[in-house]
Formats: structure tokens, sequence, C-alpha cells
């Protein structure tokens, strides 16, 4: 009976299960630095043009904080990353062998074209503001941007390739082993996914980072409430969430289309549709009735609230369509991990497009930054867009399985023949602890430069208040307006950067 009782828990510990466990929690750490450079890359331009163009304070504090944020990120998606590429030889060296034509050139392009775009021009946003013209500057921003865009473009080909592989064919590698050799770069290159996967991770990472902005601002609200600085940041953060939350679930539900006609096993676990039906229901949440359905969704065995034959008309047009369902497919994935994962994702879209009405509501009534609620929404909601971006890369990921590339490798086969459980056992334990350590530390290194910005918020409010204080008016006459250059000093034009006239006019 022991045994019995243990089978499932000895199951895991065999080197497959180890191997894509350990590829994905590297894959959940790296996704949030990865994120947090495409989505906080179009806002360090918008900052770092207003700065130049306005000289105002309160853009150039903007600037200077989440470029260092930007920087930080980039620091941690760099050391979480490269040790990824590591694990398709110690892991997956028949994947890297069976894909290599086809994934090595992409791979190859993120780092050579994206990346160190991106690592050169940052250079110069952290140390060049002083040292370039405005020009070189904001145009150091924008093409720190396109790397990072660049990046995830040619990560998200690899990955669409290998949810809708085209452009090869299968020939004998040798040993046995059928290889994949490139017939039509174009076609492999632009894969049916790409658009739609690049499009729907694109806009995550902005709607990621706009919480995060909004969260932290308003903290530093809730701490000050007449700061310029951190009212303009949240102002801008509940601008691009009014547009770009509404966007992701029109782009998601039709990406969802795409996904039912190219790999409907994924779709079908998506929605736990075991039977093959038209007129099929669409869940807007499920939960189950039972213990079993946690593990098991199917539909007699969850509550739900569902729209009577919408995935049918969302699939096809009409309730007529036929939804096609598990039951039909000899390989499916897990189908607890894809729905719940899933639901996760989709119900966190539904609070963000809620959260931004209701911010936009509040801006509009001119009460932005009155109510408490809405404050503490937005610090409570600061790391949801990274968790619900996480949980649809699950829901894209498993909804694959068992395959690694769809029809073509599975991953039990990708894996290395010689692996063996202590060795994939070791390995994991090593990745989990080091990469939940990283992850940590940029947490702490983030709280610290918080913790900073308040301290010199809380200065502000200080001197401000000592300003306004009566028994200091005679001291403010003899400094002759000192004390208003000490303020928050946050509509003020930002001084010249170099000392002077001559050379400011060289600098512009």
């Amino acid at each position: 009976m022991l045994g019995t009782a243990l089978a499932p828990v000895l199951g895991m510990l065999e080197p497959t299960f180890l191997s894509r466990s350990q590829f994905a929690w590297t894959i959940t750490i790296h996704i949030i630095f990865a994120s947090l450079s495409v989505g906080l890359a179009p806002f360090v331009v918008y900052f770092t043009w207003k700065d130049v163009r306005t000289g105002s304070q309160r853009y150039a504090r903007l600037r200077e904080f989440w470029v260092t944020v930007f920087a930080i990120g980039f620091v941690m998606g760099t050391a979480t990353g490269i040790p990824m590429s590591f694990q398709f030889g110690t892991n997956f060296p028949i994947f890297s062998e069976v894909t290599g034509e086809l994934i090595g050139g992409p791979l190859a392009f993120e780092a050579k074209m994206a990346f160190f775009l991106e690592a050169v021009f940052l250079g110069i946003l952290l140390f060049g503001r002083e040292r370039v013209s405005d020009r070189t500057y904001v145009l150091s921003s924008v093409l720190v941007a396109v790397g990072a865009w660049l990046s995830a473009f040619w990560i998200i080909v690899v990955n669409a390739w290998m949810q809708t592989p085209q452009g090869y064919e299968l020939v004998d590698g040798g040993s046995g082993l059928e290889v994949a050799t490139m017939t039509d770069p174009v076609a492999a290159l632009l894969t049916p996914r790409l658009p739609w996967m690049y499009a729907h991770m694109q806009l995550s990472a902005v709607i990621a980072v706009a919480l995060l902005i909004a969260g932290i601002a308003a903290y530093f609200i809730w701490h000050n409430r007449d700061s310029k600085v951190w009212r303009t940041a949240l102002m801008i953060a509940i601008v691009v969430l009014i547009v770009t939350a509404p966007l992701q679930a029109l782009q998601g539900d039709a990406y969802a289309r795409h996904v039912e006609d190219t790999q409907p096993a994924k779709f079908a676990a998506m929605e736990a549709h075991y039977e093959t039906q038209t007129g099929a229901d669409l869940h807007i949440v499920a939960f189950p009735n039972s213990l079993d359905g946690l593990t098991d969704p199917r539909a007699e065995n969850l509550w739900t609230i569902s729209i009577p034959e919408l995935a049918s008309v969302l699939t096809g047009g009409d309730a007529d369509t036929e939804v096609t369902g598990l039951n039909e497919f000899e390989d499916t994935p897990p189908v607890a991990v894809v729905f719940w994962s899933f639901r996760v994702m989709v119900g966190l879209g539904i609070w963000f497009i809620a959260l931004s009405l209701w911010a936009g509501y509040r801006a509009y009534r001119g009460q932005l930054t009155e109510s408490n609620r809405l404050l503490a929404a937005f610090m409570l909601s600061t790391p949801l867009g990274f968790i619900a971006m996480i949980s649809g890369w699950y829901t894209t990921e498993v909804g694959r399985q068992p395959w690694i590339v769809q029809d073509i490798l599975t991953v039990e086969e990708g894996v290395s023949e010689t692996l063996s459980t202590t060795e994939a056992l070791l390995s994991f334990v090593a990745f989990f602890i080091v990469y939940t350590l990283l992850f940590l530390i940029f947490v702490y290194v983030i709280w610290r430069i918080m913790g900073r910005e308040r301290e010199r918020i809380e200065s502000v409010a200080a001197t401000e208040s000592a300003d306004t204080d009566p028994g200091t008016t005679a001291d403010a006459a003899t400094d002759g307006g000192a004390n208003t250059a000490r303020r928050d000093d946050e509509d003020a034009p930002e001084q010249p950067n170099i000392g002077d006239e001559a050379t400011e006019g060289t600098h512009k």
C-alpha cells in the first residue's frame, strides 16, 4: 500500500519531470525580468523625451528612477537568461539536435542583434546624461527600447515555431534520429502563431509594468499626497491601462480562436471540453463542486457561469460550429494546469479593466489621489500583471504537452538519454535555489531604491512645511529664495547639465 501511495511522488523523481520542472522554474523567474525590460522600455523613452523637451524636474526624477529599475532588471534578466540556454545541452540535447537548424539562428540573432544593442545604449542612458547631446540621449532611450522589443521578437519566433512548426522537413540525422532541416526560411520564421503570440506578450508586459508603476506611485502618494512626481507617474500609468487592458481582452479573444484552429487539444483543455459538441458553452468562471474537480475539471463536476453556445460562436461564427473535445485526442495536456492557469489569467484581465475604469473615473472627477481604497487597490495589484502573464505562459507551454515541438518531438523524447535521476534532481535543486535567491535579491534592491525615494519625498514634505511656518519668514528672506530651490523642485526647470551657457549650447 505504501508503494501505491508513493507512486505519484516517485513518478516525479525521474529525469523528464525534473528537467521539465527545472526549465519551468527558470523561465518563470526569467520572464519577470524579460517582461520588465519589454514593458518598461516605452515608459523610459517617454520619460526621457519629456525630461529633455520640458526640462521639468518631475520627469527627470521619473527618468532616473525607472532607468535604474530597468538597469537592475536587465542585469537580472541576463543572469537568469544565459543559464537557460545551457539546459538545451545538459537536459534537452536531443531537442537541440533535432531542432538546432530551425531555432539556432533566431537565438543567435537575439544575442547579437538585440541584446548588445540594448546593453550598449543602456550604458549611455545610465552614465551619459552629462556627456552626450540631448538628441543622442533620447535616441539612446529609443534604441534601448528597440533592443528590448527585438529581443522579445526573436525569442517569440522560436517559441511560435515550436507551437506551429512549418518551413522544415524531417530527414535522417543518423543513429535512427530524424532531424528538422529548414526548407523555407521565411515560413520557418513567420509562423502562423508569431503575430498572435508577439502581440499578446508585448501587451502583457506593458500592462504588467503599468501596474507596477501605478502601484509604486500609489505607495509614494500614500505617504505624500502632494508629490507631483508620482501623481504624474500614476496618471500616465492609468492612461496606459485604460488603453491596453481592454485591447488585450479583444486581442486575447481573437488569439483563442487561432489556438482552436491550430492546437485544438490545447483549446479543449483551456475550456475543459471533453466531449465534441456543437453549441458549446463558454465558461466565464468555473469552480469545482468537489476536490476531484481541482485535478480533473469536467463539465459535470464544475459550477460555472457560462454563456450558452458562445464557445461555438467564437470558434466558427455560429452556434452550429463543432468544438472538438479532449476525448478525440490520444495525447492530451494536463487539463487542470491549463484550465486553472487560463482562468487566473482571464480573471486578472477582467480586474485590470475594472481597475483602469475605476481610476479613470476618479481622475475625470478630479479625485484620483483622494481615495484610499483606490490607492490600496493599486498597491495590492502591483504584482498581479506579472502573475497574469506567468499564468498565460503556463497555459501556452503546458497546453502544448506532451509535445516539446508540436507533433514533431515529445518532451520525453527530447530529454537526455544519459541523464540520471540523481543528476537531474541535484540540478533542479541547484537551479531552484539560485533563481529564487536572485529574485529575492531583486526584490530587496528595488525595496531599497523605493526606500531612498520615500526618504526624499518625506524630506521635501518637511522642507515645504518649514517654508510655510511663519517663524521661517525672515530666514527665507535672508536666503533670497534658497528655500524655494530646495523644495520638491518638481515644476522647476532642470538645471543645465554642464556648468556654463557655452557648454550648455553644445549640449543642446
